[in-house]
Protein backbone atom coordinates (compact mmCIF):
# COMPACT_ATOMS: atom_id res chain seq x y z
CA UNK A 1 0.00 0.00 0.00
CA UNK A 2 2.87 2.44 0.64
CA UNK A 3 3.64 2.07 -3.13
CA UNK A 4 0.11 2.76 -4.38
CA UNK A 5 -1.42 4.81 -1.83
CA UNK A 6 1.64 6.58 0.33
CA UNK A 7 0.01 7.80 3.17
CA UNK A 8 -3.36 5.89 3.20
CA UNK A 9 -3.93 5.40 6.77
CA UNK A 10 -4.19 2.22 8.55
CA UNK A 11 -7.66 1.67 9.89
CA UNK A 12 -8.12 2.79 5.65
CA UNK A 13 -6.15 -0.26 4.86
CA UNK A 14 -7.56 -2.30 6.67
CA UNK A 15 -11.33 -1.59 5.49
CA UNK A 16 -9.56 -1.92 1.74
CA UNK A 17 -8.73 -5.57 2.85
CA UNK A 18 -11.64 -6.25 4.52
CA UNK A 19 -13.82 -4.96 1.12
CA UNK A 20 -11.70 -7.21 -0.93
CA UNK A 21 -12.06 -9.89 1.54
CA UNK A 22 -8.68 -10.21 1.50
CA UNK A 23 -5.78 -11.27 3.78
CA UNK A 24 -3.74 -7.89 5.39
CA UNK A 25 0.11 -9.15 5.17
CA UNK A 26 2.00 -6.44 7.14
CA UNK A 27 5.36 -5.49 9.21
CA UNK A 28 3.13 -2.86 11.02
CA UNK A 29 2.65 -3.75 14.40
CA UNK A 30 -0.14 -1.34 14.97
CA UNK A 31 -2.39 -4.10 12.97
CA UNK A 32 -2.45 -6.25 15.87
CA UNK A 33 -3.26 -3.58 18.37
CA UNK A 34 -6.40 -2.95 15.81
CA UNK A 35 -7.72 -6.02 15.66
CA UNK A 36 -6.78 -7.76 18.86
CA UNK A 37 -7.32 -4.85 21.57
CA UNK A 38 -9.63 -2.57 19.84
CA UNK A 39 -11.54 -5.47 18.48
CA UNK A 40 -11.59 -3.38 14.80
CA UNK A 41 -13.42 -6.03 11.82
CA UNK A 42 -10.82 -7.93 9.69
CA UNK A 43 -10.81 -10.40 7.34
CA UNK A 44 -7.23 -11.70 8.22
CA UNK A 45 -4.19 -10.26 9.12
CA UNK A 46 -0.66 -11.85 9.15
CA UNK A 47 2.24 -9.83 11.41
CA UNK A 48 5.26 -10.62 9.19
CA UNK A 49 8.59 -10.24 11.61
CA UNK A 50 10.99 -11.17 9.23
CA UNK A 51 13.55 -8.32 9.78
CA UNK A 52 17.47 -9.24 8.83
CA UNK A 53 16.05 -12.21 5.94
CA UNK A 54 16.67 -10.74 1.88
CA UNK A 55 13.70 -10.15 0.50
CA UNK A 56 13.56 -13.57 -1.02
CA UNK A 57 13.98 -15.72 2.32
CA UNK A 58 10.87 -13.28 3.57
CA UNK A 59 8.79 -14.32 0.20
CA UNK A 60 9.77 -17.98 0.90
CA UNK A 61 8.56 -18.05 4.67
CA UNK A 62 5.55 -15.97 4.16
CA UNK A 63 4.43 -18.25 0.91
CA UNK A 64 4.90 -21.74 3.06
CA UNK A 65 3.36 -19.90 6.49
CA UNK A 66 0.36 -19.21 4.01
CA UNK A 67 0.24 -22.26 2.01
CA UNK A 68 0.59 -24.42 5.44
CA UNK A 69 -2.27 -22.50 7.14
CA UNK A 70 -4.44 -20.76 4.85
CA UNK A 71 -7.71 -22.65 6.11
CA UNK A 72 -7.05 -21.01 9.44
CA UNK A 73 -5.95 -17.58 8.29
CA UNK A 74 -9.81 -16.32 8.00
CA UNK A 75 -10.88 -14.28 10.63
CA UNK A 76 -7.32 -14.52 12.50
CA UNK A 77 -4.11 -12.57 13.52
CA UNK A 78 -1.35 -14.32 13.08
CA UNK A 79 2.54 -13.79 13.13
CA UNK A 80 4.76 -15.18 10.72
CA UNK A 81 8.85 -15.23 12.05
CA UNK A 82 11.29 -17.91 10.98
CA UNK A 83 10.91 -21.07 11.83
CA UNK A 84 7.14 -19.89 13.68
CA UNK A 85 3.62 -19.54 13.03
CA UNK A 86 1.18 -18.22 15.50
CA UNK A 87 -2.02 -17.65 14.93
CA UNK A 88 -4.96 -16.03 17.39
CA UNK A 89 -8.48 -16.61 16.06
CA UNK A 90 -10.36 -13.22 16.33
CA UNK A 91 -14.37 -13.55 16.72
CA UNK A 92 -17.00 -11.58 14.84
CA UNK A 93 -17.47 -8.25 16.08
Amino acid sequence: MAELEPGMLDEAVLNLANQETALLLTADKDFGEMVIRQRLHMHGVALRCLAGLTPARKAEIVALAIKEHLIELPRSFAVIMPGIFRIRRVSAM
